[in-house]
């Protein structure tokens, strides 16, 4: 098994590791404001994106270090993979629980494993093919998709993806922030 291969499975596996940890870093430190920017604060899809991206990204700073330099194209690849497992969460969460009408532990912590599985994959099959490399745009993106995350936290949108099941209610309070 090349480098690259086994780097990537060892991402899959921190990365559920991590993020199924993260989830609960947020009750664990008391309801800290700072740690609900990059921990899921409540039980919304919004929140749950955390687990995949903050853990993806610190795996993918320390797979750079590691590999990364190997590839012209690592910042696109690793992009256009979280990217993947960002939007595959809240499609497949949306069109599950509209059949089934209510969600599931299972199928939410199965379907976050498919994700983090999806983003690591694309991200392999980019780096192999070394034809698409838009670094600079992609590092201007994940700084985005990292605001995005803070800036939502502290001000979500009252839209289905930002409220949480279990309260009926959005985000934390900013002005208590």
């Amino acid at each position: 098994m090349n480098r690259l291969k086994y780097a990537e499975i060892i991402g899959v596996v921190l990365t559920i590791i991590l993020g199924s940890l993260l989830h609960f870093i947020y009750n664990w430190s008391g309801g800290n404001r700072v740690v609900a920017l990059f921990s899921p604060m409540n039980e919304s899809i919004w929140e749950h994106l955390k687990m995949l991206f903050f853990p993806y990204m610190l795996y993918t700073i320390l797979e750079y270090v590691y590999i990364g330099k190997n590839y012209p194209n690592f910042i696109t690849a690793k992009c256009i993979g979280v990217i993947c497992g960002l939007i595959l969460i809240p499609i497949v969460s949306t069109i599950y629980t509209s059949i089934l009408e209510t969600n599931y532990l299972v199928l939410d912590i199965l379907l976050f494993i498919l994700s983090i599985i999806v983003s690591y994959v694309v991200s392999y099959h980019i780096l192999m093919d070394q034809t698409m490399n838009a670094d600079y745009i992609c590092k201007i993106i994940l700084i985005l998709i990292t605001i995005v995350f803070i800036v939502f936290t502290l001000y979500p949108p009252e839209f289905s993806l930002f409220l949480d099941p279990t309260t009926n209610s959005y985000g934390i309070n900013a002005s208590e922030f």
